[in-house]
């Protein structure tokens, strides 16, 4: 076989594998919690009511099964894209359109976010408006969401269309090196919206108020003093007016932090309570969890790039994958959308790696909580969020290791309660 034929093999191969791997997992999963779902487990029996166990674990098996159907979906489309023709004939289409240049890359990138984004769409509004809204997660109305839609895409026209522009004048202009000056361009790009999303990009989607309860701001006040910790502010975001799931963040970087709660997280949680939740952010930030991470994903990038720049030279990249690139003309934007659809098929068996080293990270937060605040208020308040939140308090153990990026609650409250 020559090269086209093994890239051929090599992606339909690694593609079926990862769906193959996807329903297995989804398969345990669903039988696992369906199995534990008619008793609360013993260490949570006193303190969980067996009907938002059982609400748990509906819920969690009903996101599985939608699952289940969405990643078959997307492995149809994604085949649909590359190695049957649909990709090769957006090109040749937007080819026949316009003149060589760098609208006619543009415009195919737009044509595929756009059909891209309609083709999930079915998917994201029965996630919103029929699985939350049976469970009582949605708060949003059909009008909010399509402000919400607009106001993304807008959003996607003036950050996305001048880093697309750039990066793709550097393939065609930027010589042999071309992928490391686009991978600058990229860092700076998200450390530019790391910056501005506190002030500008968020407010547009919710309104940020400071946070009024004084005896929490005192609490949470003293907490990053303890911790040297500096914010611009404390704020409280109105997340229930699209859902009643909870949470706290940081946002910005720098001399530009701050410190966002959900209404809803106030809503449920005690003064101790939210110190503790708070202290276990700050681990994340004195553990420099954020930074590593930071870090780690620019030098993937990095890599990516450079990956990038060598397939974008060999035809087999092209005629493996389906498409046939134009012989006048660039065909950069081309090996920009390729390369994204492929490489999530290559990477699906690695991803278990990075959902461990955020497991780790999260019980290392844990314990930088507990150093700072009470074990038993950190414990009280996860018990609380995974209840509102309707988490699975027995979710089945190899899904829990291949995807959760946060470790599930009975192994946090144990070592919460362990001995230091």
């Amino acid at each position: 076989m020559n090269a086209s034929e093994w890239m051929t093999l090599a992606f339909a191969g690694f593609l079926t594998a990862g769906l193959a791997t996807r329903l297995w997992l989804a398969s345990r999963q669903v039988r696992h919690v369906a199995r534990h779902r008619e008793a609360v487990p013993a260490p949570f029996d006193a303190r969980v009511p067996l009907s938002a166990h059982q609400r748990a674990a509906d819920y969690t098996v009903a996101k599985v099964r939608l699952g289940i159907l969405e990643s078959a979906w997307t492995a149809a489309v994604l085949l649909g894209w590359t190695l049957l023709g649909g990709l090769d004939a957006l090109h040749h289409a937007v080819t026949g359109a316009l003149a060589p240049g760098m609208l006619r890359q543009i415009a195919l990138v737009a044509a595929f976010v756009a059909i891209g984004g309609l083709l999930d769409l079915p998917f994201t509004l029965y996630q919103t408006f029929v699985l939350e809204e049976r469970f009582g997660f949605n708060k949003m109305s059909w009008r909010l969401w399509l402000a919400d839609a607009v106001k993304g895409v807008l959003l996607a026209v003036a950050l996305g269309l001048p880093l697309l522009w750039v990066v793709l004048a550097l393939m065609q202009a930027g010589g042999s090196l071309w992928w490391l000056w686009a991978w600058g361009v990229l860092v700076a790009w998200q450390l530019l919206v790391m910056w501005i999303s506190p002030r500008f990009i968020l407010p547009l989607f919710n309104k940020f108020t400071p946070l009024a309860d004084e005896a929490l701001r005192e609490r949470v006040t003293r907490l990053m003093e303890r911790c040297g910790f500096a914010a611009q502010g404390l704020f409280v975001m109105d997340g229930s007016k699209r859902s009643a799931h909870a949470n706290a963040f940081f946002t910005g970087f720098g001399a530009n932090k701050r410190v966002v709660f959900f209404d809803t997280l106030l809503a449920q949680l005690s003064g101790p309570e939210m110190e503790a939740v708070l202290a276990h952010e700050l681990g994340h930030f004195r553990r420099r969890h954020i930074v590593k991470r930071m870090v780690a994903g620019f030098l993937l990038s990095l890599a990516g790039f450079a990956l990038l720049g060598w397939v974008s030279q060999q035809l087999w990249f092209y005629t493996g994958l389906g498409v046939r690139p134009a012989l006048a003309g660039s065909n950069d934007a081309l090996a920009l959308l390729l390369f994204t659809l492929a490489v999530p098929v290559f990477s699906f068996f690695v991803s278990p790696l990075f959902a461990q080293l955020s497991r780790r990270h999260e019980f290392e937060a844990d314990a930088f909580a507990v150093q700072q605040t009470s074990g038993a208020d950190l414990a009280a308040a996860l018990l609380k969020l995974y209840e509102d939140n309707a988490s699975t308090l027995t979710p089945d153990p190899v899904y829990v290791r291949f995807y959760y990026s946060h470790p599930p609650a009975s192994e946090r409250v144990a070592r919460l309660g362990a001995p230091a």
